[in-house]
């Protein structure tokens, strides 16, 4: 299995541990282990740990990519916002000689902790093996190809392209998102006419062909 491109909230938040450690913030996924372990006992991590597997997406100013600031009522300086106290990279809130500020660039600016997308929307379908009736529940990403919804159905069957896939008797285009193959997002819908979208999720059904691939 490839590292997909993109990924739901649920699967974030499973990186919620020290030695693994993940945030999302502007629609972007990071990994934070690295920095945690490079400031491992600093108390400025504390803000960082609390929110581990979380969107911290209010913590920055969409339009500049930075901090959130604001007027300091004291000095009336312009100073970072960070309601959940100090944290890696922001400066004292006054001069200090023991503040080293030659890290260059913060880690919120920094693309190396960059893992993936988050999802703009997860969808929900059901995966129906004909040749075996086996039935799996699948959580995937809008934006993922039918090929990157096989990646993931990998851990549950390893020849899945050894199978068609087909929607409502229709070949599906393994290069198109669940949308572009006319499996339409209801959940609006549903939710509008009080419906259960869990009793109307849709359905891929998989046919084996000639003869299976390894993975």
């Amino acid at each position: 299995m490839r590292q997909p491109k993109y990924f739901t909230p649920n699967e974030v938040s499973f990186h919620n541990t020290l030695n693994d450690l993940w945030v999302s913030y502007l629609g972007k996924v990071y990994d934070l282990t690295p920095l945690v372990n490079k400031f491992k006992g600093d108390v400025l991590l504390k803000p960082i740990i609390e929110c581990a597997g979380k969107d911290i997406s209010h913590w920055f100013d969409p339009k500049t990519k930075d901090i959130l600031t604001h007027i300091d009522p004291l000095s009336g300086c312009v100073k970072y916002y960070t309601p959940r106290g100090r944290f890696v990279h922001v400066p004292p809130p006054c001069p200090r000689t023991d503040w080293a500020n030659d890290f260059g660039r913060p880690w919120w600016r920094d693309r190396q902790y960059e893992v993936g997308l988050l999802t703009v929307k997860t969808r929900w379908i059901r995966i129906i093996n004909t040749l075996t009736s086996q039935e799996q529940r699948l959580e995937v990403c809008s934006e993922e190809t039918l090929d990157d919804i096989l990646q993931r159905y990998l851990r549950y069957n390893s020849h899945a392209s050894s199978y068609t896939w087909k929607h409502n008797c229709v070949k599906l285009d393994m290069r198109k998102t669940l949308e572009e193959n006319g499996i339409l997002d209801e959940d609006e819908d549903f939710y509008t006419m009080s419906m259960d979208r869990d009793l109307f999720c849709p359905s891929i059904c998989l046919y084996f062909n000639d003869d299976l691939t390894e993975l």
